[in-house]
């Protein structure tokens, strides 16, 4: 198994659920640091670590090809790696909207490329999850480039799903709402809601294995959040008319 973004939070938290299932981990993340405190904190998380970001040309399938050779083949990537950025759009740098595509969405996509031969091939069925955000189903207020990459995977997701059929392929959306994370303190501004309030990085890494064990192919953390989904994708106009996803201009 391949994790992406598993220096930290969640990506830390579901290597370690899945070694300690007996899986065979590769982790990855742009910090090669972060990497090693996490193989200290945690012996047994990784078969072995790669440090590469995934932003930069050809580094997803460098990665994909260095786990694979490490593990003699892939079953299931996870697909985890991002970032976020806070404020109203049109104050938004353009650096930063291209930075936050590359990381959520270019990234993910060239992966699910990469993968794709192993996946494939596996003799299990292979498996991509995509961990994508409660942002991508909604839409977020100050949060258009983040929440437009994260509606970008669930396209991902069931294209793939559409194209892999006959080639007993589980791909899984996963779609958390806000999590505690070092995620928030890496973006430009903290989380600052008091509702919904974050969920720890280990009820999404367990809603992973689980989604992982039995197949799943949509998953959304906490469930009640699916109902702002449903609401949102089946009576639009109502969700608007109730505020959903809408902030307010200072």
């Amino acid at each position: 198994m391949l994790v992406t973004g598993a220096s930290s939070g969640i990506g830390a938290a579901v290597s370690s659920l899945l070694a300690q299932r007996g899986a065979r981990v590769v982790g990855t993340g742009r910090d090669a640091s972060a990497l090693a405190r996490v193989v200290v904190a945690g012996p047994g998380h990784f078969e072995a670590t790669v440090a590469r970001d995934l932003i930069e040309p050809g580094a997803p399938t460098d990665v994909v090809e260095q786990a694979a050779a490490t593990l003699d083949g892939l079953d299931v990537v996870v697909s985890n790696a991002g970032a976020g950025w806070l404020g109203f759009f049109e104050q938004m740098p353009p650096a930063e909207i291209d930075a936050l595509l590359d990381i959520n969405l270019r990234a993910p996509m060239h992966l699910a490329h990469a993968a794709s031969p192993y996946l494939r091939k596996s003799v299990t069925g292979g498996q991509l999850v995509l961990v994508g955000s409660i942002a991508g189903l909604v839409g977020v207020a100050e949060e258009v480039a983040y929440s437009t990459a994260k509606a970008g995977l669930q396209g991902l997701a069931d294209s793939l799903r559409a194209e892999w059929t006959s080639d007993q392929v589980t791909v899984t959306l996963v779609s958390p709402g806000p999590v505690d994370t070092p995620f928030y303190l890496r973006r430009n501004r903290p989380y600052t809601h008091s509702w919904p309030r974050p969920i720890p990085a280990a009820t999404v890494a367990k809603a992973i294995v689980r989604a992982i064990e039995t197949r799943r192919e949509d998953v959304v953390i906490p469930a009640w959040l699916a109902l702002a989904a449903r609401l949102h994708g089946g009576w639009p106009w109502l969700y608007r008319a109730l505020g959903g996803g809408h902030g307010k201009r200072a």
